[in-house]
């Protein structure tokens, strides 16, 4: 029933390249990690409301990361051969009653378990939504809105979830992963069927692209997510550590992701017009020198400013990292991939993290994250700059 083509609601879909179908796309693709847009938030709460130790709250983070990562690489294997609709009903309802679950969860272990089936679940779905978005036209465009779409919300959850957690526990941090996944659900009969086409299926054999450059970009999302990450989830400790109070934090980390939606709104308006090597070298950066800047958070300007422009250029960064990959696979394989990578490198952060954080010292977790960023900007170069000659 969930599969017909010829049902009521069919004929209300959204045209398949239209705005709106990139929306519930992003909607599609953010439902299985929305976790990750609050993170700070759901380690800090994890730390408020069940007295999880730093460590623990990262390992319940990097486990549901992991999970996630686990979950994207297998959607490369599934994407062209499953129904992805049915699919993703039925791993919408899964996120839905694990969220649940979770809501009366208080051990550790048991959360750190639980959280990694969660990521499993939702990793699958985001590798499925990263593969259909691959299926559209000018997919840079689509991933701009996806990253749009994550830190508008991103910046209600960081405004709100810090302070509802003292007094509703970490049942608000679950709840607001429920709420979305539910608005999701409602978007699903409206969303296009995307099939793949046979000049899609063989796309890849066409362009003839060196598997190093896809190596190289993988690579480069690997190390940006996790130098971002590594940092973004420990955020609200390292303004602690500094003397910044949380009612400072949590409306100045929800205006910098709301302000970051710059970054995704020039992917959507300029696309790859000017070519994606200077866009994406100078965002990185950028990104690198702000991350710098974070070791003087004892002024809250500062603390301010650095995380605002962070959140511009990770966010706008990301949509043409996956777009290089995209540009491989209109059938959304390597799209897939790259699901993966960032995955990987968005669950490898936060333990990174964990493992060299000593008490409320934060000054290596920032080093390691500037090195990291600067590296992402090697590997980065290579692949941009041949697909840029290619569209010359």
């Amino acid at each position: 029933m969930l599969n017909s083509d010829n049902d009521a609601i069919s004929k209300y879909k959204v045209g398949a390249n239209s705005m709106m179908a990139r929306v519930f796309l992003a909607f599609l693709t953010t439902a299985g990690i929305f976790y990750i847009n609050i993170m700070p938030a759901v380690v800090s709460g994890l730390k408020e409301g069940l007295a999880f130790t730093n460590q623990q709250a990262g390992f319940v983070s990097s486990a549901n990361l992991y999970g996630a990562a686990i979950g994207a690489l297998t959607a490369v294997f599934l994407i062209k051969r499953i129904n992805w609709r049915v699919w993703s009903y039925a791993l919408l309802i899964s996120l839905l009653v694990i969220d649940g679950i979770c809501i009366f969860i208080e051990d550790p272990t048991l959360m750190v378990v639980v959280r990694f089936i969660h990521g499993l679940t939702g990793g699958l779905l985001v590798g499925i939504g990263f593969g259909i978005i691959s299926r559209t036209t000018e997919a840079d465009k689509t991933f701009g809105y996806l990253l749009f779409i994550q830190w508008s919300l991103g910046g209600f959850g960081l405004m709100f979830l810090p302070e509802l957690v003292p007094s509703y526990g970490t049942a608000a941090l679950f709840l607001s992963l429920i709420a979305f996944t539910l608005v999701t659900l409602l978007m699903m009969p409206f969303i296009p069927h995307y099939k793949v086409e046979q000049n899609q299926s063989t796309q890849q054999s066409k362009t003839q692209l060196s598997k190093t450059l896809l190596l190289l970009n993988l690579v480069a999302i690997f190390l940006f997510q996790a130098a971002n990450m590594g940092l973004f989830a420990y955020i609200i400790g390292l303004g602690k550590a500094q003397g910044l109070s949380i009612e400072f934090m949590s409306p100045a980390l929800a205006s910098a992701s709301w302000l970051a939606l710059i970054g995704p709104f020039l992917v959507i308006l300029i696309g790859t017009k000017y070519g994606r090597t200077i866009p994406l070298v100078t965002s990185i950066l950028s990104t690198a020198l702000c991350s710098l800047l974070l070791h003087y958070s004892d002024s809250a300007q500062v603390y301010l400013i650095a995380n605002i422009i962070i959140g511009v250029t990770w966010a706008f960064s990301l949509p043409y990292m996956f777009g290089i990959c995209s540009e491989l696979d209109k059938a959304g394989q390597l799209a897939a991939m790259g699901g993966f990578a960032s995955k990987v490198g968005l669950a490898s952060g936060p333990m990174v993290g964990a493992l060299i954080l000593t008490g409320e010292q934060y000054d290596l977790v920032i080093n390691v994250a500037v090195v990291t960023l600067i590296l992402c900007a090697i590997c980065v170069i290579k692949p941009a700059k041949v697909l840029d000659a290619k569209r010359s």
